[in-house]
């Protein structure tokens, strides 16, 4: 079979035909619609000022969608927006930056701890895991009917967004903020005014 990768579709129209019909992705999707985000939307003026970048719903599904496939840095969490089909349906091909990713997590961090608790208990009620025993990453809970099952998702959860924000502090320590570092550069060199003057007058 010829390979055309100059032709017009790659991928069918529909975000609904990219992925089967049981995957995980579809199950946070709805999983997320059902939650209440209250908390999520109260943070944001009703008035349009100071509004999230991105639908606070698609943040959420993309984070637990992210977290419980084992992601947990958000610059590759960015990466996954724009190569990973999955991640592409949940954020219907729009790509948050790694920063925008982080401060959504830092500023809904314990209301994310308690859906995902929920979501993780879902996973489990569906059958989308092993039956009696939960694996995220490697952290292991029993799943069973006892009234604690669900405290222990969230404990999970807390562990995962701790170690997310770890994560992405050792990054950022790594790597830097590249926009924080051009915004510096900037100002050292006198701001954008400077910048365009010495363009003007630069030879050439």
């Amino acid at each position: 079979m010829e390979c055309d990768r100059d032709q017009v579709l790659l991928l069918p129209p529909s975000l609904r035909e990219w992925l089967p019909p049981g995957h995980l992705a579809w199950f946070v999707i709805d999983a997320v619609e059902r939650l209440d985000l209250t908390a999520f939307y109260r943070a944001y003026r009703r008035d349009g000022q100071g509004r999230a970048a991105h639908e606070p719903a698609m943040m959420v599904a993309l984070l637990l969608y992210s977290y419980a496939v084992g992601e947990r840095s958000s610059r590759r969490i960015e990466r996954r927006c724009v190569e990973d089909v999955a991640t592409r349906v949940i954020c219907a091909n729009r790509a948050p930056d790694h920063t925008t990713i982080a401060r959504f997590r830092q500023r809904h961090e314990d209301a994310l701890a308690e859906l995902f608790g929920e979501v993780l208990w879902l996973c489990a009620e569906a059958g989308l895991v092993r039956v009696g025993v939960i694996a995220v990453d490697g952290t292991k809970v029993q799943a069973n009917a006892s009234h604690h099952a669900t405290r222990d998702y969230e404990q999970i959860a807390k562990e995962i967004l701790e170690h997310a924000d770890a994560v992405d502090a050792e990054e950022d320590e790594r790597f830097g903020d590249a926009r924080r570092r051009v915004a510096r550069g900037a100002l050292d060199a006198g701001g954008p005014a400077a910048l365009a003057a010495r363009r003007a007058t630069a030879p050439g």
